[in-house]
């Protein structure tokens, strides 16, 4: 073999850096391939959990937030929503981006990175002065808590060794703790302080997670890198920041040519980037989303479910809280609080739903789940009767959360059997297009209802859309073939 050529000294700078970062820490960390004691795996968890804790909370309790944003930054609701949009596309960018960086790395390093980026955009959020900056922060949170998922299981995963079944299972039950404390405590600190006080509170705990994970995780071997798409990534970016910029100018449409091209022009950007960015997957070695399992027989339908099931369930935990207080007027902490109805539905049938999933097959809870949903949302656009406000919202929101804990289990296994080898993949679509469903379904709403006359009877409007878009999910499963038992 011929000499190889020597590195730039740029590149061996930068080799010192990631190493020298990879090994901060202290004596008595846990390391790669370690049978790790009970102690210092518990340590581990504790510590990646309390990260995972506050990225969910932050996304849940800022709906809350919505209203009270809105008038301190002197916003319209279709702008201020972005607050919310952003943060999921921000998510979904981060995702594809994240397993090439990871394996190239080590998730030890990206998930430290991941919560410093969300600690120092937690502040600048808290620190805005209009919109705009805020929106571009809460981007910047998106990706930071979108790369910390795959770098944390990771990290989880070698810290329980064979036990990882066990160590991932809890650590991914920290999300449904994140729904019912996010609303509750957006609530509490908007009714002593003011929405800012939501990202403050991020900073003493990203703090604390930074000095536990130089403190207690050692270094994580790279795994084989993966090339990254990066053009990819850009043309999905352009895609729905210009599907969303054409949605929130809705209200433009006055019959002027300034409104016209206002949504013209973003909409086209949108439609070209689009149909680049699926031509490039189809030929694409390492595409962003595989083609194959987009158009696949059973599999079309069971990502059209998944695109209509963020759209109404992700989409309602965040419009309810603004919708309680535009329309009834209840306190924030109040409004914040209806979102736990929903969880406890959740947590009340999830475990029926795992115990009937290789009984039944999937199709009879989805079929069921989904109605339970449907029936949730219309309750919520009704008139209540014979209740208060509060508590028919509450019952709305645990009948959908009810229905959400028999669908969700199945949901999330539907389709798996149907390419058995591409379970990583198909857990990463079926996030995407529940992610780009909730990103339409909140945009499309809060354009509508910032448009309109009546938005109290807007709104109610929008949910019963959503309730028709959960039955049009339950036709769709009958497109699925139904599997009972392992797969």
């Amino acid at each position: 073999m011929g000499r190889q050529p020597p590195r730039p000294a740029s590149a061996r700078r930068e080799d010192h850096f990631w190493t020298w970062i990879n090994h901060v820490g202290v004596p008595g960390m846990i390391a790669a391939g370690e049978q790790t004691p009970s102690r210092h795996r518990w340590v581990v968890l504790t510590v990646v959990g309390v990260a995972l804790l506050m990225v969910s909370v932050d996304q849940t309790s800022v709906a809350t937030a919505l209203p009270s944003l809105q008038a301190d930054l002197q916003a319209d609701l279709s702008w201020a929503s972005w607050t919310i949009t952003i943060y999921s596309v921000g998510q979904i960018l981060a995702l594809p981006v994240t397993g090439g960086i990871t394996q190239r790395r080590g998730p030890r390093l990206v998930f430290l990175v991941a919560i410093i980026g969300f600690t120092v955009a937690s502040l600048l959020c808290a620190v805005t002065v209009n919109l705009e900056q805020l929106v571009v922060c809460r981007f910047v949170q998106g990706v930071a808590g979108g790369t910390l998922m795959p770098a944390a299981t990771a990290i989880v995963a070698v810290a329980f060794g064979r036990d990882r079944d066990r160590g991932i299972a809890l650590f991914t039950s920290i999300f449904p703790i994140g729904a019912i404390v996010g609303p509750i405590a957006g609530g509490v600190i908007l009714s002593v302080y003011s929405w800012r006080g939501i990202f403050l509170i991020n900073i003493p705990i990203g703090i604390v997670v930074i000095g536990a994970v130089l403190a207690f995780i050692g270094e994580l071997p790279p795994l084989h890198p993966r090339p990254i798409d990066l053009i990819g990534v850009g043309q999905l970016m352009v895609t729905l920041l210009g599907a969303m910029a054409a949605i929130t100018q809705i209200d433009a449409l006055d019959g002027r040519a300034m409104g016209i091209v206002a949504v013209a022009v973003p909409a086209l950007l949108a439609g070209g980037c689009g149909w680049a960015f699926f031509r490039r997957a189809s030929k694409h070695p390492n595409p962003v989303v595989p083609v194959g399992l987009i158009t696949a027989r059973g599999l079309r339908s069971m990502n059209a479910i998944n695109v209509l099931f963020g759209a109404a369930a992700l989409g309602f935990s965040a419009l309810i809280p603004n919708y309680a207080q535009v329309r009834f007027g209840i306190a924030p902490l109040a409004a914040g609080g209806l979102l736990t109805g929903r969880a406890v539905g959740m947590i009340a049938t999830s475990t029926l739903s795992v115990a009937l999933l290789r009984r039944t097959g999937f199709r009879p809870l989805l079929l069921v789940g989904f109605l339970g949903i449907a029936g949730g949302l219309l309750m919520t656009g009704l008139e209540p009767t014979g209740f208060g406000p509060e508590l028919w919202l509450l019952l709305s929101s645990c009948v959908l959360g009810l229905g959400m804990g028999l669908a969700g289990p199945a949901a999330n296994n539907a389709g798996m059997h149907l390419a058995p080898d591409h379970t990583a993949s198909l857990t990463g679509l079926r996030i995407l297009f529940r992610q780009v469903g909730s990103i339409l379904s909140v945009s499309i709403a809060t354009a509508v209802t910032s448009a309109s006359l009546h938005p109290a009877a807007t709104n109610s409007w929008v949910f019963f859309s959503m309730a028709i878009l959960m039955v049009t999910a339950t036709v769709l499963t009958f497109r699925l073939p139904n599997m009972r038992g392992r797969w």
